[in-house]
């Protein structure tokens, strides 16, 4: 107990230094055409900022990119040779407070003051199903509470200054559960434009070989999301692999692999060495656009990855052995999802099973994917990243 209150005084001590620090900081001459990028709490080079990052290298070289990096997952950065300073360090502090733009996927700690020199472009993570900050009826997530969360929320998204959206739908959302009334770019997610353009053949097999993965199988990606009041601490969440691997390879290995995607907050480690060359564990893996494009199907949850896998037009599984308590007592959906899910909601493995080998003989199956893909994907096109970045960026030279 005591060593916890020293653990958190010492924290709040450190907030209040780095804050006072970044709004000296903050002061000093703004570093122009200069952008900060961050993927999930600068875990991932991924996602919206990834798209953003790498069309600007081509087309804005006269602005100077900068990742923010946690260090314990920099190898992607180092790899690449980007240009990146670790997150929350001194040097970040200082580059933080003097850019000009931020570019950002989730939420900044909120001792953070946005300069305001600082243009704030929130590209979010995803299509909303499950409620969000304020449509939330009761928040379950550890070291806080309902009305601190939505309190919280309100006060990040106020810093924003423009908002990315996929679809009308969302923008929807967005405006009443983040009570945003700024700049909303509704231009479909320019992560989603590789989907367009990385859709063939000699890609496909090119990231197979990369990742280790047989060209004559056909890949599974199971990518659930997290639970609110399944966790360890603060930001580790748990999860229970209620597949039965065991199974699945019974039935599956001789035409398939499966593709393992947790969500970046679960802190599970799987132990799947018996399950070798049939079950692949990439959640560390820098981006998900690539397994989206070497998947033949997905399995998923209530993730929102679904909504970005639809733009390939490919079946979808959605494994829910728990979706009454999901449904009613975690988090609640914004549409009916039982019968508009674009696939089937199963609950056992056996169940799984059973519909891959009808998909496997019933190519109607992409059938019910088509009016999904009109409602949520008909922005997506391949060029969501250019319409963002000339629209903020382009008047700005």
């Amino acid at each position: 107990m005591l060593k916890s209150k020293i653990k958190k005084m010492r924290n709040t001590i450190v907030k209040r230094v780095y804050k006072i620090l970044f709004l000296l900081a903050s002061k000093l001459p703004v570093k122009k055409r200069t952008i900060i990028f961050e993927s999930f709490n600068g875990k991932q080079y991924s996602c919206n900022p990834r798209a953003m990052y790498e069309y600007m290298i081509e087309h804005f070289p006269e602005y100077k990119l900068i990742w923010s990096v946690n260090k314990t997952y920099s190898k992607p950065f180092d790899d690449k040779g980007i240009v990146y300073i670790n997150r929350l360090s001194i040097k970040w502090l200082f580059a933080m407070a003097r850019a000009q733009y931020w570019v950002i996927n989730s939420r900044l700690p909120l001792w953070i003051p946005k300069p305001s020199h600082t243009t704030y472009i929130q590209t979010w993570h995803g299509t909303p199903l499950k409620r969000l900050a304020l449509d939330m009826d009761d928040v379950l997530m550890p070291g806080t509470n309902t009305a601190q969360y939505k309190k919280n929320f309100v006060k990040e998204a106020s810093n924003w200054d423009y908002l990315i959206s996929p679809n009308r739908y969302s923008s929807d959302i967005f405006s009443r559960a983040f009570q945003f009334d700024k700049k909303m770019l509704e231009t479909g997610y320019p992560r989603n434009d590789i989907l367009y353009h990385g859709n063939n053949e000699n890609v496909i097999n090119s990231l197979k070989k990369k990742l280790g993965i047989p060209l004559y199988k056909k890949v599974i990606l199971y990518a659930p999301t997290w639970r609110d009041n399944k966790y360890y601490e603060k930001g580790r969440y748990k999860f229970d692999l209620d597949f039965d691997l065991e199974l699945l390879e019974e039935a599956l290995a001789d035409e398939y692999v499966i593709i393992l995607r947790m969500h970046y907050l679960v802190a599970e480690n799987f132990d799947l060495e018996k399950y070798k060359g049939f079950v692949f564990d990439f959640s560390l893996y820098e981006d998900i656009r690539d397994l989206y494009l070497i998947s033949d199907l997905l399995i998923t949850d209530y993730s929102s990855v679904f909504f970005d896998f639809a733009n390939l037009q490919r079946p979808m599984i959605f494994f829910v052995p728990d979706l009454e308590d999901y449904r009613d007592n975690l988090r609640g959906f914004y549409f009916d999802f039982e019968n508009e899910a674009p696939g089937p909601l199963l609950k056992t493995t056996d169940e799984v099973i059973k519909q891959i080998e009808l998909i496997n003989t019933n190519s109607k199956e992409v059938a019910s994917i088509a009016s999904f893909y009109e409602k949520f994907c008909y922005l997506e096109n391949g060029e969501s990243a250019k319409k963002v970045i000339e629209e903020i960026f382009k008047k700005r030279l």
